[in-house]
């Protein structure tokens, strides 16, 4: 169960679909962290190059896209080597589908603690101890 929020701003001249996207990151965190489609959530929020600085200039100056996407799952449920492979992938999809990339794009993987989040009312270390449970049985 991740949540993915993406923050972004194309290239001039490109165009991209809010889902392509979604449907994009969502498969790269099952593909490469493991994570379940039908629970992963994501927010894609569209930002004016004239309003990304990077070193004190606009994008628009810079002449290239921009991302931060942040990725949040539960701790210890993926080793150093899916997470960097994961930032490796979406740094790459990201460059294919908004043009290139300025180098300060970032992709953050936040870890956590199981009984600091969940879904459906309930926590991650609860469904992880009683899977079957419902919120209800709470």
């Amino acid at each position: 169960m991740p949540f993915i929020h993406i923050q972004f701003a194309a290239a001039r001249g490109k165009s991209v679909r809010d889902e392509t996207l979604a449907q994009t990151l969502t498969q790269l965190a099952g593909s490469v962290l493991r994570k379940k489609p039908e629970v992963t959530a994501v927010r894609v929020e569209r930002v004016a190059p004239e309003a990304w600085f990077i070193g004190g200039r606009t994008l628009a100056q810079h002449g290239q896209a921009s991302a931060q996407v942040q990725i949040q799952i539960t701790a210890g449920t993926n080793s150093a080597d899916e997470k960097e492979r994961f930032i490796a992938a979406v740094f790459d999809e990201l460059t294919a589908l908004l043009g290139q990339l300025h180098p300060a794009s970032y992709v953050v993987v936040d870890e956590i603690a199981a009984d600091s989040w969940g879904y459906g009312g309930r926590t991650q270390a609860a469904r992880a101890a009683r899977p079957h449970a419902t919120a209800e049985a709470r």
